[in-house]
C-alpha cells in the first residue's frame, strides 16, 4: 500500500467566460470543479495504476466531505484529520483569448494539536506501507520543518517520496528521501538560480542528491524528464500527444514513479513509468488523473537514453 499525505487540499474551480473585464458582469460559458491537492492526485493515480492507495492529511469540516466522495469513487482508502473551516478554493478564469486569470485562496490555520495528530497517525500506519508520499504546500501558519516531522515518523524500511520546493524541500532532505520530483521551475526556485541547459539541470539535481535525496526525478513538462542518483543520469523524451489538460500531470508522474520505486525498479524504469503517467494525464480532459489504457499505450512507445 502507498500512503499519500496531503497537507493542503484545495478545490479548483475552473471557469470559462467570453471575456473578463474588471467591474463588469459576466456569464459563465463552462465550469469545472476539481477536488484536488498534490497528494490527493497522487493517491488517485496510484489507484488508477491498480495498486492499493491510502490518502490522509488535513481536511476541513464545512466542505471537505466532497473529497471523501471522490476518493471513494476512485477506490482510494482514506482517513483525514478534521479541522474547522473550509477547504481553500482557487478560481481560474479563462476568456475567449485563452488568457488565464487566477485567484488563489489560503488554507485555514491548523492547530499544533491537529498537526501532532496527523504525525501520530502517519507513525501508526506507515509501517504497513511500502512507500509514503508527502507533497504540496502547508496550511497557514505551519512551519516548513513540519515536512521533516512527518518524514521522521516513517520507519526506515518504508520508501519516502517528496514533491515540494524551497524550504519545505530542503527540510525534507535533511531526513533523507528516496525520491524527490521537482519540476524545472521548482528546482530553480529551490536553488535560487536559473538552469537553462541540460548540463546545468543535471548539476542542480545532483546538488539535491548531496543534500539528502537518493534519486531526483526532474520533470521538464512536454519535453519529458531526467533522473539521477548522483552517479548515473538518464533522459526520457515524452511522445507527442494532444494536450487536453495540465491538471495533475506532475502528480501522475509521482504516482507511477513511486510504484516503480517500491518494486525496486531501476532509474530507467522509474523515469519511464513516470513520464508515461505524466503524459497520459495531459491527454485526459476534465480529470485530475489519467486513463490506465492510455498510460500503457504511451509507456510502450517511450525510450530512455543515458546522459553522458
Amino acid at each position: 500500500m502507498i500512503l499519500s499525505v496531503c497537507l493542503s487540499p484545495c478545490i479548483d474551480v475552473n471557469i470559462e467566460v467570453d471575456s473578463l473585464n474588471v467591474g463588469m458582469t459576466h456569464k459563465i460559458i463552462g465550469k469545472r470543479v476539481f477536488f484536488t491537492g498534490k497528494a490527493i492526485n497522487v493517491a488517485i493515480g496510484v489507484s488508477r495504476l491498480k495498486r492499493d492507495s491510502f490518502a490522509t492529511g488535513f481536511m476541513y469540516e464545512e466542505n471537505g466531505h466532497n473529497f471523501e466522495t471522490e476518493l471513494h469513487k476512485e477506490g482510494v482508502t482514506y482517513k483525514f484529520v478534521w479541522n474547522k473551516g473550509r477547504v481553500r478554493e482557487n478560481y481560474k478564469f479563462v476568456d475567449n483569448k485563452s488568457m488565464l486569470t487566477e485567484i488563489d485562496d489560503i488554507s485555514p490555520e491548523v492547530t499544533a494539536e491537529k498537526q501532532e495528530e496527523l504525525t501520530e497517525f502517519v507513525k501508526v500506519i506507515a509501517p504497513s506501507c511500502s512507500a509514503v508520499v508527502v507533497s504540496g504546500g502547508l496550511a497557514k501558519g505551519m512551519s516548513a520543518n513540519y515536512y521533516a516531522g512527518i518524514l521522521k515518523a516513517i520507519p526506515s524500511g518504508v520508501k519516502k517520496v517528496v514533491d515540494s520546493e524551497g524550504e519545505r524541500l530542503t527540510e525534507a532532505l535533511r531526513c533523507g528521501v528516496d525520491l524527490v520530483k521537482p519540476n524545472l521551475e521548482e528546482l530553480e526556485r529551490t536553488l535560487k538560480r536559473s538552469l537553462p541547459t541540460r548540463e546545468e539541470q543535471i548539476k542542480g539535481c545532483k546538488e539535491l542528491v548531496k543534500m539528502g535525496a537518493k534519486r531526483v526525478l526532474l520533470s521538464l513538462g512536454k519535453n519529458g524528464a531526467v533522473i539521477t542518483d548522483g552517479d548515473k543520469a538518464y533522459y526520457c523524451k515524452s511522445v507527442n500527444v494532444a494536450m487536453n489538460s495540465t491538471v495533475g500531470a506532475g502528480d501522475a508522474m509521482v504516482a507511477a514513479a513511486t510504484i516503480a520505486l517500491t518494486e525496486d525498479g531501476s532509474l530507467r524504469e522509474i523515469l519511464k513509468r513516470g513520464v508515461a503517467a505524466g503524459t497520459a494525464a495531459v491527454t485526459t480532459p476534465d480529470s485530475i488523473s489519467f486513463c490506465y489504457e492510455k498510460y500503457e499505450e504511451i509507456l510502450s512507445a517511450l525510450t530512455v537514453e543515458e546522459i553522458i
